[in-house]
């Protein structure tokens, strides 16, 4: 976990105000869902075995030792989970490195956020080597705090990663809002008591309540995520 946390600058007297962003990285700041998914397939196709694209859906937005161990298990590969991580995490980190496709609204919405000194938060179930490489193009600089999935005892649909962001930024989680892009990652928020703006990227979600689902970021701004505070108290 890193942190470099600025003050607070958007509490009221009431308590009231949006208090931190906390943003999920796969599928929600950059395109990189389908990457795991070709990563996933390539790796079990040099062990021989072809995955079910139906079990895409499983896999999405999980912790890799949730995700490996389900295709381990499906396939019947010849394989340690550890082995699997990393050739997983090795075949990513290649990828990333050809081509590294922001979501749209991404980078106009970072630099609203940095613009006004909202204290804002990485929260990831992507290993610390893998949210490093992709830090050097999100811009760390954007960043207060950053949350690795290998770095907390639980990840998600645990809340135990979105808690630690909270925790870390000095921010009460009720005045978090957090942007996902995946049921998981949304059990986690919604568990940690945060706001949560659900960008769907794989498979739909519903909106529910001090939830608020959207089409793509370019709908989130700053005054949306402040809003949410007083819609959904």
């Amino acid at each position: 976990m890193t942190s470099t946390v600025p003050a607070l600058g958007t509490r009221t007297a009431e308590g009231s105000a949006l208090q931190a962003v906390l943003l999920d990285m796969d599928g929600t700041l950059v395109d990189t869902e389908g990457f795991w998914w070709d990563v996933e397939t390539e790796v079990f196709a040099s062990l021989g075995h072809t995955l079910d694209d139906s079990w895409r859906h499983v896999v999405v937005g999980g912790p890799m030792t949730r995700s490996a161990g389900f295709l381990i298990e499906a396939t019947g590969a010849d394989i340690t989970l550890a082995e699997l991580s990393v050739l997983l995490n090795d075949g990513f980190e290649q990828r990333i490195g050809r081509d590294l496709p922001l979501m749209p609204g991404a980078t106009r919405l970072l630099a609203e956020l940095s613009a006004h000194e909202i204290p804002t938060a990485l929260v990831s179930a992507s290993h610390r080597r893998i949210i490093d490489r992709v830090l050097k193009t999100l811009g760390p600089r954007n960043f207060a705090l950053t949350v690795a999935g290998d770095e907390v005892p639980r990840t998600k649909p645990h809340p135990d990663p979105y808690l630690a962001a909270a925790a870390g930024l000095g921010a009460d989680p009720a005045r978090c809002a957090v942007v996902e892009d995946t049921a998981t990652g949304v059990a986690a928020a919604e568990a940690a008591g945060c706001h949560v703006v659900a960008v769907p990227s794989v498979a739909p979600i519903t909106p529910a309540a001090r939830r608020t689902v959207v089409a793509s970021l370019e709908e989130v701004d700053l005054t949306f995520l402040r809003g949410l505070m007083t819609q959904m108290r």
